[in-house]
């Protein structure tokens, strides 16, 4: 039994991810009456993006939540050539950070409603355990 639920909990995860896209997000989270978390990350030069990333945001405890009640969007940042995202995606990036994140805080990390109105945000590294993390955005949700 334990491992039928570690093969549906890795399932799970491996079809959630990501994504990169707002507009298709919102829909997402329309049509399955989800949250949406948009964090904006400097993946390859941002220590504390980073960190948020390793310590938070990829820990089960928040993966494991997300995959049920988040659709995840990732406005990435980075500034080495090698890891340079298309001129699409920089654009659609770009334009995501003149609605949300005018200061260039990194990393900042948002809940929005499904209409993109922000709940909450998380200003540099949130310094919670990923079940704090966790329980925080919970609250909001049964507020919401």
């Amino acid at each position: 039994m334990k491992l039928l639920s570690l093969i549906v909990l890795s399932v799970l995860l491996m079809s959630m991810g990501w994504g990169t896209d707002l507009s298709m997000a919102k829909n997402e989270a329309k049509k399955n009456n989800k949250l949406i978390l948009l964090s904006f990350s400097g993946s390859d030069w941002c220590i504390p993006c980073i960190k948020t990333r390793k310590e938070i945001l990829d820990k089960e405890a928040f993966l494991k939540y997300a995959a049920v009640n988040l659709v995840l969007v990732n406005a990435d940042f980075p500034r080495l050539k090698k890891n340079a995202l298309s001129k699409e995606q920089t654009k659609q990036n770009e334009a995501l950070a003149d609605t949300y994140n005018k200061n260039g805080v990194f990393p900042l990390t948002l809940l929005l409603d499904a209409d993109g109105k922000v709940l909450k945000q998380w200003e540099g590294y949130p310094d919670v355990s990923p079940e704090v993390f966790v329980s925080q955005i919970t609250a909001i949700q049964h507020a919401h």
